[in-house]
């Protein structure tokens, strides 16, 4: 466990094992955490080992032990009282709200990747499997489980079918009402687990909060999702002819400052653009005038017709 920044009440987390995984999230991804937590006053740990050994018969893939955050933070006599765990992959506008206002103390907080999205949901995944057949790969199947309904992606891993689903590359609990919880969900599950996502927590974890607390469901804004943004605002980034670093990276400023939070989930190509953007520290304050602006109180005043010098 490592401590990047200190705080005293509420921290960002995430796990990175692996020397070589730890230093692409630093150079990529961390500056805009880095500046995240300082404008808002909030820690940053980061664990960079396996929360348990790989040898015991409960062992999961490290998306599996973010559940086990809770309770080795407790162990540690920190002074933390709220955590939100992100993903390696999630960029962050240095201009939004802090996440920890959003969040109810008894509640776990999520953000949904179906619901209350600025998407129609199934024309979107059909959009994104119809791009990755056409440009990535001829094979790629036009009905897999990216088109499972919600019942269907439930009852597919045997479980009573939830709400919603929230994509669990980000959520934020209390360290106390929720780290106990959190522990025997994750002894509930042999290593041997089975899930669409490669044994992933995805749908577990979503049933498992749904059914045992009340949700607090926040803005999508805090969870956006990169494949969403692509499929439906810049499908020309699928073709070679656009997949140059200036290209992708306007497109992924743009999504990232229309938002707050930017996930590049997944393992497919597009999430990989952002590391093919080649995004430096400072393209992270290109927009800050603009907020500023957009932030303050303007009182119009008609005046004279404006145009173009050159009309």
């Amino acid at each position: 466990m490592e401590i990047l920044i200190k705080s005293k009440k509420n921290y960002l987390t995430s796990i990175l094992i692996g020397k070589k995984f730890f230093n692409k999230w630093k150079k990529n991804v961390y500056p805009s955490w880095e500046i995240y937590c300082k404008k808002n006053k909030l820690g940053l740990i980061i664990f960079r080992d396996d929360l348990i050994s790989k040898k015991n018969l409960y062992w999961k893939k490290a998306t599996w032990q973010k559940l086990l955050i809770g309770s080795r933070l407790l162990d540690s006599k920190l002074s933390v009282k709220n955590v939100c765990y992100l993903d390696a992959d999630i960029l962050i506008n240095p201009n939004s709200p802090n996440i920890f206002n959003f969040h109810i103390e008894k509640k776990f907080s999520l953000v949904s990747c179906r619901l209350n999205i600025p998407y129609e949901y199934y024309s979107t995944v059909k959009k994104i499997s119809y791009y990755r057949k056409k440009n990535y790969y001829k094979k790629y199947p036009l009905n897999s489980a990216l088109l499972f309904t919600n019942e269907q992606t439930y009852k597919f891993h045997n479980l009573k079918v939830m709400p919603d689903e929230a994509c669990m590359g980000l959520f934020i609990f209390n360290l106390k009402n929720h780290s106990k919880k959190m522990k025997d969900w994750f002894f509930k599950y042999k290593s041997n687990i089975k899930s669409f996502t490669g044994g992933g927590d995805q749908i577990h974890f979503n049933y498992e909060i749904q059914s045992n607390f009340e949700v607090n469901w926040i803005n999508y804004k805090f969870q956006c999702i990169w494949n969403y943004e692509m499929a439906n605002y810049y499908p020309f980034l699928y073709s070679k002819n656009y997949k140059t670093p200036k290209i992708i990276k306007e497109c992924l400023l743009n999504s990232l400052f229309n938002n707050y939070f930017l996930h590049f989930a997944g393992s497919w190509y597009e999430s990989n653009l952002l590391y093919e953007s080649k995004l430096k520290r400072s393209d992270l304050f290109r927009y800050v005038k603009l907020n500023r602006y957009l932030n303050k109180k303007v009182v119009a005043k008609a005046k004279k017709r404006v145009l173009p010098q050159n009309t």
